[in-house]
């Protein structure tokens, strides 16, 4: 059977970056194996439904390159993709289950419930909840005869269907990720896999969902290994052969301690989402990686080696360089720090290995010029981690000096800055073709004429030029400035320092 995963998220607001990398693990994984790849919206719980957060996710995922072959978009043969649209299907399983005694009717009012629960904590008992031994205590079709539950069920009486759990039974699975994982079924609840009002609960769509769409593969987060057990009783419940597991590491807060949140973006300074989001509910928005200037190769390279890695010392890795590395047997068990200064290096190489044309074009939409556009991507490509610090680390070259750095004045506006200021001007202004190399040139050669040694000026030179001690390629600086507005700087300097 052909590798087929799927990405299964709830439209319950914005994708964090973390399902992100779960989708993209699934991708990397489909492709490498010539597999498909589908994303099924998740949307049972339409209680937690936020309008607008489907979109997001399909919109994420486009951003970052992970091309969906089947889903509510692309359409395909195991549809519909929207667990809201199947929701016929799964009572039918549902009661399957009851007629085969893998699942059974209860019709436990809240009240009775909450006096379970009352009951069971006052006893002290560690295993609080409707299991094999307390269900025959409540109001089901196991405790009830067979008259009284059909005349319930004929009188429409409020009712759930409950999974009935093993009493004494291993569960076993080995997972691709953790190995080898053993629960004993007294550790799980009797689970509702149908509620009252007709819906089936995650658990339930979700194993028929992976069985009808034939999904070999369960590439998801760590956060799911506490219910693989039961979605292992579910298919042995039903007789079918569940998939291979894969349970992801979280993605830790920067410290390492705790998994990743939203809160850690806002203490931290950093997004936590791929894509700027708006709350239409409080009109908060949250930072995106792509808002906050980032590439989106770059964020799917920082983040395929957020828990895996090639096994090489390469680092920087296209995404058909991940798909022809990847090996789903190197993810590792821990969990994976959230290091952001590690994501701007690597949007900081992306950009480096950026066509100049292809970053003057993003300088240009701000700039309307094209020349100067191209002149600053050579000044300042190097020197930035993002496209937009181009123009926001030089604002000398669009707004006149209003303060000079006191401190490289003191140490370098000296006697020897003062002779050799005027004496500056007066070669540029002999500057015939005014560009970065003949300005140089004859810079270097004019001082040398008059005795002056031009390494002992040029700080103070760039301090009458930009208001700054340091800073960018000089001579480009003073081509982009140009020669008059250059010389009347230096001049500037002259009068006020």
């Amino acid at each position: 059977m052909s590798v087929r995963v799927r990405f299964a998220p709830s439209p319950t607001g914005p994708l964090h970056i973390g399902g992100v990398r779960t989708a993209l693990y699934n991708y990397l994984f489909a492709k490498k194996m010539g597999g498909t790849m589908i994303l099924r919206i998740e949307d049972t719980d339409q209680t937690r439904f936020v309008e607008g957060a489907e979109e997001y996710i399909q919109e994420a995922l486009a951003w970052v390159g992970i091309n969906i072959d089947e889903g509510v978009q692309q359409g395909g043969a195991f549809g519909p993709y929207k667990q809201s649209e199947r929701k016929e299907i799964y009572g039918k399983y549902a009661q399957q289950l009851v007629d085969s005694g893998k699942a059974y009717y209860a019709f436990d009012t809240s009240e009775e419930l909450d006096e379970l629960r009352k009951t069971l904590e006052e006893a002290k008992v560690d295993n609080i909840s409707y299991n094999a031994v307390t269900r025959m205590q409540m109001k089901n079709s196991l405790t009830l005869s067979a008259d009284e539950v059909a005349a319930k069920l004929q009188n429409g009486e409020p009712h759930v269907i409950r999974l009935k759990v093993p009493l004494k039974e291993e569960i076993r699975f080995k997972d691709i990720v953790r190995d080898w994982v053993v629960v004993h079924s007294s550790t799980i609840d009797d689970k509702i896999l149908m509620k009252s009002d007709g819906m089936p609960t995650y658990h339930l769509a979700n194993i028929v969902d992976d069985h009808l769409m034939e999904i070999t593969h369960v590439i998801r987060g760590e956060e799911w290994l506490p219910s693989a057990p039961l979605h292992v009783l579910l298919y042995k419940a039903f007789g079918w052969t569940p998939p291979e597991f894969a349970h992801l590491p979280l993605l830790l807060k920067p410290e390492g301690n705790g998994k990743l949140s939203k809160r850690d973006g806002v203490l931290g300074d950093f997004p936590v989402f791929p894509l700027e989001w708006k709350d239409k509910t409080t009109g908060d928005i949250s930072r995106g990686f792509r808002e906050d200037g980032y590439y989106a190769d770059a964020v799917v390279n920082f983040l395929a080696f957020l828990g895996w890695n090639p096994g090489t010392e390469q680092e920087i890795m296209t995404l058909d360089e991940l798909i022809a590395a990847f090996d789903i047997n190197n993810i590792h068990k821990g969990g994976a720090r959230f290091d952001v200064n590690k994501a701007k290096w690597y949007n900081q190489m992306y950009l480096r290995q950026k066509d100049d044309a292809l970053l003057a074009g993003e300088l240009n939409t701000t700039l309307n010029d094209s020349s100067l556009s191209e002149k600053i991507v050579k000044l300042m490509k190097e020197r930035v981690t993002f496209t937009k610090e181009m123009i926001a680390e030089v604002p000398f070259l669009f707004n006149e000096i209003s303060e000079y750095d006191q401190e490289i004045a003191q140490k370098k506006w000296d006697d020897m800055a003062k002779t050799a200021m005027p004496v500056v001007a007066k070669i540029l202004e002999g500057v015939a073709d005014f560009n970065s190399i003949a300005i140089h040139d004859a810079l270097f050669a004019g001082l040398e004429a008059e005795g002056i040694k031009p390494g002992k000026i040029m700080q103070a030179l760039r301090l009458a030029i930009t208001g700054e001690g340091k800073g960018p390629d000089l001579m480009l600086t003073i081509e982009i400035l140009g020669k008059e507005k250059s010389v009347a700087r230096i001049n500037r300097a002259l009068k006020v320092l």
